[in-house]
Formats: structure tokens, sequence, C-alpha cells
């Protein structure tokens, strides 16, 4: 049995190139990383996700859009601009198609929509969350109107 475990190790040491390539920290110094013992996987830390939302812009027309539920927006000084925060896929599989904008005396409703991108139909996508935003432009100043998330409800 010792025979065959040693049999085993050593021919998966061979398989794998002998030593284990060296891994990087957070900081992508070799100084940082995770050290395992000898024969065993390295664990690498990841680097932190960056601050705040990614901008973005609409990239419509996509492939079957749909609307999204935002989580936040924020106001411009002026009230002329909105910048709408949500939560989203990575690219090409979630993209921002178009962003609706209706705008009355008492609310300002903001609908995201987002399709996969064309031509990427068959692209296989990490089911990863990203943090997005994009900003809108007003007719009027917001005021004291209510914003409301169009693809609620």
């Amino acid at each position: 049995m010792r025979t065959t475990l040693a049999a085993a190790g050593l021919f998966l040491a061979a398989a794998c190139g002998g030593a284990p390539a060296p891994t990087t920290g957070a900081s992508g110094s070799p100084d940082d990383a995770v050290s395992a013992p000898a024969g065993t996987a390295q664990v690498t830390t990841p680097a932190a996700p960056a601050a705040g939302p990614s901008p973005t812009r609409p990239k419509g027309p996509t492939v079957h859009p749909r609307k999204v539920r935002w989580e936040k927006v924020r106001p411009s000084r002026d009230g002329r601009r909105l910048t709408v925060i949500w939560w989203s896929g990575v690219e090409p599989c979630s993209v921002l198609d178009r962003v609706g904008v209706r705008e009355t005396a008492k609310s300002v409703t903001i609908t995201l929509y987002e399709g996969q991108a064309r031509g990427a139909e068959n692209t296989a996508c990490i089911e990863i969350a990203v943090q997005k935003s994009t900003t809108v432009k007003l007719k009027k100043p917001l005021g004291h109107r209510e914003i409301v998330d169009g693809a609620k409800g």
C-alpha cells in the first residue's frame, strides 16, 4: 500500500513538472505569496476589487434585453444628472443595452435594460457580480421629485 501511494505521489510530481510554480500575493510580489508545503496546491490571494462601480454606457442593441433593477441613484449637485448604480454580470454576457428615463412633475422613472452582446451568444461567462454605474441627463433639475426604479413592479 505504501509503495502504491509513493508511486502515485512521484507520478503526480512528475506530471505537474516537479516543483510548483511560484505564485504572487495581492500586491503582485512573490514575497507576500501564500506558501504551501511541497506537493500541495498553491493558494493565491486575489487582488482587492476596484474601488467604486465601473462606469459604463449603453452599447445596444443587445440580444434578449431585459429590465434590470438598480441599487441606488446619486444626483449631481445641480440635480441635472443622475448616476445610477447596479450589480450586474461581466461583459459580453451582461451588457447595458439602454436606459429609459420618464420624467413627470412628481417623479423620474429610470429603467435599465441589459442583454447579451451580439455575436457572443455562444460565449461562456463566469458568474461574478460586478458593480456598474451609468449617468443620465434630465430635462429639468430633479428638485423634490421621487426617483423610481422602472424594473420594479
